[in-house]
């Protein structure tokens, strides 16, 4: 552990009394001299911008690609996946509050050394997860370049609250996104500090722009789980495509939220219901609900089968050995 360096932020605009304007995500928050921004890592020093979390690792782990969750991208692969301080939304059922909410104890890391862990761990690259890391746009934006010049894959796990333009720089050097959809109402995304709006547009860019695209629903049915409000969220990604892969989060009480863990008979009648729009769904954290493995949509033949985290690919290549039929993966 060390102390946050100094760097210089980018997509900022200085105002008058040494205040600035970040323009990283929709917030634009306006921070005064020695203050940060909502996020708590985008600190104004001098009237400067500073991305303080720059190079300082909260967390790090060398996980299976399924756990991010990604079912579609180089299924049965390891991925080293690491993670800041700081978030730009507030949920109250966040699971990784003690790094997003606070500044903790971190480690300093550069992107060639961040290749040589991947390389040692013989990992296909670097997820950047665990709290947002997007709010740590310019490392994440140097790693990203520094990865895909040495082969490796670049894969983010994000709320989706980032600006048009930014995501624009990224969205080349990025491979797989797993997207985080909190709910399907402004309502619910003001309540937790976000824009649905934004999240929508972020998953529409992402796919437009040739990203692999895995989209993540933590179902709360005190919160977010009225059934018209997650049938409209399931066509407006099928409208997209809907080859794209949901996955269906079970909520356990964390953080501020005391209500009770979502039924498995709830999980699997909105699986049920997402099937009708989308060839491909998941109910990511309760083994005991079904919906693990991965089933041609032609034909129901398997073609990837799971266990936990453990996976079996009945296939190499995208398309179906039974029926020939193509469908969305990458492998």
């Amino acid at each position: 552990p060390g102390k946050n360096k100094p760097m210089k932020a980018r997509y900022w605009q200085a105002e008058d009394n040494q205040c600035v304007r970040c323009v990283l995500c929709p917030h634009t928050c306006m921070i005064e001299n020695g203050r940060s921004g909502k996020c708590l890592i985008r600190k104004n020093i001098g009237g400067v911008l500073t991305a303080s979390a720059y190079g300082r690792v909260a967390s790090a782990a060398v996980d299976p690609i399924e756990k991010k969750p990604l079912y579609h991208f180089h299924p049965a692969s390891n991925i080293l996946s690491i993670g800041f301080n700081g978030c730009n939304m507030s949920c109250l059922f966040c699971q990784n509050w003690q790094i997003s909410t606070r500044e903790t104890a971190t480690q300093e890391a550069s992107p060639q050394r961040l290749i040589e862990t991947a390389l040692d761990a013989k990992s296909i690259g670097i997820a950047y997860t665990y709290n947002e890391p997007l709010t740590n746009f310019e490392f994440v934006m140097d790693c990203a370049k520094a990865f895909r010049q040495a082969g490796l894959k670049n894969v983010i796990v994000s709320n989706g609250m980032i600006n048009p333009e930014p995501l624009r720089e990224l969205i080349p050097f990025l491979d797989a996104a797993n997207i985080d959809l909190k709910g399907f109402t402004e309502e619910f995304y003001q309540e937790h500090g976000g824009r649905l709006k934004t999240v929508k547009h972020t998953i529409e860019a992402l796919f437009r722009g040739g990203v692999h695209l895995e989209v993540t629903n933590l179902l709360i049915p005190e919160k977010n789980g009225r059934e018209e409000d997650f049938e409209r969220m399931c066509s407006f990604l099928a409208n997209i495509s809907p080859e794209i892969p949901l996955h269906i989060s079970g909520y356990f009480p964390q953080y501020k939220y005391d209500f009770p863990p979502t039924p498995n008979n709830t999980l699997t009648e909105y699986a049920k219901k997402a099937k009708k729009y989308l060839n491909f769904i998941y109910i990511g954290n309760r083994g005991d609900c079904g919906f693990t493995d991965t089933v041609c949509a032609g034909c129901g033949h398997t073609l990837i089968r799971r266990n936990g985290y453990e996976t079996c690919c009945l296939t190499d290549k995208n398309t179906c050995p039974a029926c020939l039929r193509k469908f969305y993966a990458v492998f």
